[in-house]
């Protein structure tokens, strides 16, 4: 892949896919504001602040027809760690192992970027190259949805729908909070 994701962004991610699905977790992290379809978190210990959102319309396909898939929690977050630098980073958890090496793309008005699925950091999330970061945050900014589609390690094709609505100013708090 010629990139690699910082493990601290990873995990620190990871947490907060498992507080949005789990109670247990929630007690780590603390949601600062719902706003509109984004909700942002912080943690304290070291500092980290996200924006999580999860999808209006998820489609599964396979062989080109439509099916039904169990899949877990389905959620995009941008992570902001002062601590080590990281002003937006934006990941993809796709509730299923991704197919590894094959990139799941995304779309925004038109503009499309690709992200990376890192089995060796977690086989169910995909980043984008950190060269991209800044360019996908502008585009999440100026859209009104973006269209997700990955594939699962079984070949199924999955496309996920995630409003935009609310990003704007929920990265922009998620800023201030981790100033």
């Amino acid at each position: 892949m010629g990139w690699n994701i910082s493990r601290g962004v990873a995990v620190a991610t990871m947490l907060v896919g498992l507080t949005v699905g789990a109670s247990a977790q929630a007690q780590e992290l603390a949601m600062v504001e719902a706003i509109t379809d984004w909700s942002v978190y912080v943690d304290q210990d070291p500092k980290v602040c996200f924006i999580v959102s999860q999808p209006t319309k998820s489609v599964a396909r396979r062989g080109g027809q439509e099916v039904s898939v169990n899949r877990g929690d389905i959620r995009f977050h941008i992570s902001v760690i002062p601590g080590q630098g990281v002003a937006g980073e934006p990941s993809f958890l796709a509730g299923y192992p991704l197919k590894p090496e094959a990139a799941v793309k995304m779309e925004i008005g038109g503009t499309k970027f690709e992200m990376y699925p890192d089995a060796a950091v977690h086989q169910e999330y995909a980043w984008t190259a950190p060269a991209d970061d800044a360019g996908l945050i502008a585009a999440m900014r100026k859209g009104a949805d973006a269209v997700v589609t990955g594939i699962s390690a079984r070949g199924t094709t999955t496309i996920d729908t995630f409003s935009l609505r609310g990003f704007t100013a929920a990265v922009e708090k998620a800023k201030q909070l981790c100033k």
